[in-house]
C-alpha cells in the first residue's frame, strides 16, 4: 500500500506554476471545457469581496477567460456577504431559492449540493469564502489538472496552514504551519487506518477542490462539516485512486474556530467516515461539551450532522435542467 501511495504521489502531486495559464487556455479552447467556481459563504463580508474580485480581474477577463461563472452561493448570511460579492462582480444566489420545495438543511455541504444546480460548467471549483491574502493560484492551480489530464477527476489544494499570523517555509520553526488541527487529530488518522490509499492528501479536508461535473453528480453530499472527507472517500471508490489528485498553491491564511467548534466538526467528519465503515450499527449521533459557567462546568449538547443528500443526478429537477 505505500509503494501505491508514493507512486501516486509522484505521479498526481504537482505545484500551480506546473501549468503557466497560457497552457491551461489552449487546453480549454481546445476541450471546449467550462469552468465554474462556487463560492460557499456564511457571514463573510470581510473577505468574500476581495475572493471574488481577484477571480473576476485575472481569471475572467477577456485576456484570461479561464473561469466561465462566478457564483456566490450565500447561506443565509445576516451581515453584508450578498451586497458584497454582487458589488464585486458575482452571481449570488441563496441557499433557500435553490431547490424550494426541499427545505434547506443547514450546513455547508448542503449549499455545495446545491450549487449544482445553479451553475452548469464541465469543471466546478469550490473555494471557501474566509481566505485572506487571496491568490488566484487557488482556482487555476486545481483547475489545472482537470483541463490537461483527460483521467483526471477530482483534484484537491494542498498548502501550507499557518495558525494565526505565523510563518511558515523552511525557515520556519517546528511548530509553524498547525492550522489544521481536526485534520492532523481527525481526518489524517482515519484516512490512513481505514483508507491508506488516501494518505498521500496532503490537505483532505481543504474546502478548495475542484471536480468533474460528471462525477460530482454521482456522489452523495453530507450536509455538513463532513463533505470535504465524504466527497474524497466516494471519489476514490467512484473512479479510482489514479482520477485524483492535488496541487500545492502555497499558502492558506483564514479565519480560525475556538476548539468547541472544532469539536462538533470532529465529530461530523468521524460521523462522516463511520457511515462509510461496513455500514454497521451507528454511533450516538451527538456531542456532550462542556462550558465553564458561574457555578462550574455545564454541560451544552450538540447534534452532529447525520443527514446526506443524494447523488444529484437523482434529483428530477437537476435533470431536466441538464437536459434542457
Amino acid at each position: 500500500m505505500l509503494e501505491e501511495v508514493e507512486r501516486w504521489l509522484a505521479r498526481r502531486s504537482w505545484t500551480a506554476a506546473d501549468r503557466p495559464l497560457d497552457r491551461l487556455l489552449a487546453a480549454k479552447r481546445d476541450s471546449g471545457t467550462t469552468v465554474s467556481v462556487v463560492l460557499p459563504a456564511l457571514n463573510e463580508e470581510a473577505t468574500v469581496g476581495t475572493i471574488a474580485a481577484t477571480i473576476r480581474r485575472e481569471l475572467m477577463s477577456e485576456a484570461i477567460p479561464l473561469v466561465d461563472e462566478l457564483v456566490v452561493l450565500d447561506s443565509g448570511s445576516t451581515d453584508r456577504t450578498a451586497e458584497v460579492a454582487a458589488a464585486a462582480g458575482a452571481r449570488v444566489v441563496h441557499r433557500d431559492e435553490v431547490l424550494p420545495r426541499l427545505p434547506a438543511l443547514p450546513g455547508k455541504g448542503e449549499v455545495l449540493w446545491r450549487s449544482l444546480l445553479v451553475t452548469s460548467g464541465d469543471v466546478v471549483c469550490f473555494v471557501d469564502a474566509d481566505l485572506r491574502d487571496f491568490s488566484a493560484d487557488f482556482v487555476s492551480g486545481i483547475v489545472g489538472p482537470l483541463l490537461t489530464e483527460p483521467d483526471v477527476a477530482f483534484v484537491k489544494a494542498m498548502y501550507d496552514r499557518p495558525l494565526g499570523d505565523e510563518s511558515v517555509g523552511p525557515a520556519a520553526g517546528a511548530g509553524a504551519g498547525q492550522g489544521g488541527r481536526v485534520t492532523e487529530l481527525v481526518a489524517r488518522p482515519l484516512l490512513n487506518l481505514h483508507w491508506p490509499r488516501l494518505a498521500g492528501f496532503v490537505q483532505p479536508l481543504g474546502g478548495e477542490y475542484a471536480a468533474r461535473r460528471s462525477l460530482l453528480e454521482r456522489l452523495p453530499f453530507p450536509v455538513g462539516y463532513g463533505v470535504e472527507l465524504g466527497l474524497l472517500v466516494d471519489a476514490l471508490h467512484t473512479v479510482g485512486l489514479d482520477a485524483l489528485a492535488q496541487v500545492d498553491v502555497g499558502v492558506r491564511r483564514h479565519r480560525h474556530q475556538d476548539g468547541q467548534a472544532l469539536g462538533r466538526m470532529a465529530a461530523a467528519i468521524y460521523r462522516t467516515a463511520q457511515l462509510r465503515l461496513a455500514r454497521g450499527p451507528l454511533v450516538r449521533p451527538v456531542l456532550t461539551q462542556f462550558e465553564r459557567g458561574a457555578e462550574g462546568f455545564v454541560p451544552r449538547t450538540y447534534a452532529v450532522d447525520t443527514e446526506e443528500r443524494p447523488p444529484m443526478r437523482e434529483i428530477p429537477e437537476y435533470a431536466r435542467r441538464r437536459a434542457a
